[in-house]
């Protein structure tokens, strides 16, 4: 097996595993060709999937449990199945035999595993999950979306070192633009946490990129690089988000299909449709990572097809191999240490 990353896979998490699971890895392997796997699952079942990709087989180990995390198990059941394929995935990321996980399992169960297991990094008080959001300048990175219903002035602030850091790693931003998510753009816009976080991200000391309050509609024009909110709100957005997308793609085909004039213009346009599919397909966005951990754990959608779980395994592979953690642990001692130590520092 390959040695220079290794990542362990849930192999029995989401809707239909174990098939789409090993169809993704092989489409990542064949682009990766440095990377090896442990996966985790019913021996009999996985290796019947891999017996269609030797080339893929010939990089795993497959470490066989009979015990799986199901969707309807509550968080506090997951935890008590130590010997799940889920659990036994993120501890091989604590035990250093791989860089990171990647599970399209139970959301609540593997929040709950990762932060158990991997424990939070010093300065984190609350983990936030991340979505890498498709906009007109392209994409860009949202948290938290719904590890925290709610976060105080402070959290905000740690939303927003650990989202510059991921958006230099994943998506190669030198110098992140930062936006908190408001009613408003004025500065006495929105509760007394997000002025209080504005506050904070001036006075940090930090070299942050703060752009200041953002609304709604600013996070599909991609006005900044990273937009920090609550999970209350950024799930919400999310989901409204998610929906659009779904009724715009139908009023678009119901457009195209509307009478034989509108089928010979779809025709015309099939070329211009295509990328328009393209940009639309919630597989090329596929993959939350839960940030502010000792390791990485990353969260495939449930029911993602092969080409969204090979993109999850990407983004493992890219933040494994990033320099994130170190970026975030130091710009969060800095902070702990004052913003006039902070300024010395720089």
């Amino acid at each position: 097996m390959p040695d220079s990353l290794v990542l362990s896979v849930d192999a029995m998490g989401g809707d239909a595993a174990p098939g789409v699971v090993v169809e993704g890895l092989a489409t990542f392997a064949a682009r990766r060709r440095d990377t090896g796997f442990i996966l985790y699952g019913d021996e009999a079942a996985v290796q019947a999937e891999l017996d269609r990709y030797p080339a893929l087989a010939a990089r795993c180990e497959l470490r066989h449990t009979s015990i799986e995390i199901g969707m309807e198990d509550k968080p506090s059941q997951a935890l008590r199945k130590r010997e799940s394929s889920m659990f036994r995935a993120v501890q091989s990321v604590k035990e250093g035999e791989a860089r990171a996980s990647v599970s399209a399992g139970n959301t609540g169960a593997l929040m709950a595993i990762s932060m158990m297991v991997l424990r939070k990094l010093d300065g984190v008080h609350r983990p936030a999950m991340t979505a890498l959001w498709p906009t007109l300048r392209g994409r860009i990175v949202v948290l938290d979306v719904g590890a925290n219903l709610e976060a105080d002035g402070h959290q905000l602030l740690t939303y927003a070192i650990m989202g510059e850091a991921y958006a230099r790693a994943i998506r190669g931003v030198q110098r992140p633009t930062i936006g908190i998510l408001n009613v408003g753009s004025e500065e006495m816009k929105g509760h007394e946490e997000v002025r209080k976080a504005a506050e904070l991200i001036k006075a940090s000391g930090l070299d942050l990129n703060y752009a200041g309050f953002i609304e709604g509609n600013d996070i599909s024009e991609g006005t900044v690089d990273v937009v920090v909110t609550d999970g209350f709100s950024g799930n919400i957005a999310l989901k409204t988000a998610e929906g659009t997308a779904r009724l715009v793609a139908d009023f678009v085909r119901d457009a195209l299909t509307s009478s034989p004039m509108a089928k010979a213009g779809a025709l015309v346009a099939r070329g211009g449709l295509k990328r328009l599919r393209e940009r639309m397909d919630p597989s090329n966005v596929n993959g939350g990572v839960l940030l502010g951990l000792n390791g990485v754990s990353v969260k495939s959608h449930g029911g993602t097809d092969a080409k969204g779980f090979t993109t999850a395994l990407s983004l493992a592979g890219d933040l494994a191999l990033s320099d994130y953690k170190e970026e975030v642990a130091a710009s969060l001692a800095r902070i702990r240490r004052g913003p006039a130590t902070s300024e010395t520092a720089a």
